[in-house]
């Protein structure tokens, strides 16, 4: 075999072994299919849920609408006169599609400097750190998807002055949360064996 061809299988093999699974799970509506495809998650779930409390099918539901559990998800570009692209909608990436300010404030507050929104460790911890400050600050209750998604959403001030509340169509989101958060709590009451 020639040394081009002998390097470049060698650059194939390397590359191949560094690549980062960023897809989707396959079945998106059914948490246990989820935790068996993506073992990863269910750790980092568990975690979550000792360290700050929060359920993990409250965690899923919130992931799942936010970004599909696509760890490098971004929002749409905006574009000027419908064709000329002017950026994103907003910083908001990876699985929690958090804010850049956000983000770092979760970091400097929680000394975790090296945390990375496409990791999904650090985005379930995220959750977990951002729905304790709506407990916090607002009441919610960690085991309630609906108010800890429009407390997400709106963020803690807006929440608390109830700006959700003139946006009929994110109550309705909020409403989908909820029902995929019971969803996903009844399936992984079934499949406790990898649970």
């Amino acid at each position: 075999m020639s040394r081009v061809l002998f390097a470049l299988l060698v650059m194939v093999v390397v590359a191949s072994c560094g690549s980062k699974d960023t897809r989707a799970p396959r079945n998106l509506d059914n948490a246990c299919a989820i935790l068996k495809e993506k073992p990863h998650f269910k750790s980092a779930f568990t975690k979550t849920r000792r360290k700050w409390g929060v359920p993990v099918h409250v965690q899923m539901a919130v992931l799942y609408q936010e970004s599909k559990f696509i760890a490098d998800a971004r929002t749409p570009h905006k574009y000027a006169l419908g064709i000329l692209p002017m950026g994103r909608q907003s910083s908001a990436y990876g699985y929690a599609q958090a804010l850049d300010g956000t983000w770092d404030q979760y970091r400097r507050e929680t000394r975790n400097r090296g945390a990375k929104r496409d990791n999904i460790k650090d985005a379930s911890d995220f959750m977990g750190w951002y729905f304790n400050e709506s407990r916090d600050r607002n009441g919610v209750s960690l085991h309630d998807a609906r108010a800890q998604y429009l407390n997400y959403h709106d963020g803690h001030t807006g929440y608390a002055r109830g700006t959700y509340r003139n946006k009929a169509w994110l109550l309705r989101v909020a409403d989908d949360v909820a029902s995929r958060s019971a969803m996903y709590q009844a399936q992984l009451k079934s499949c406790s064996r990898i649970w």
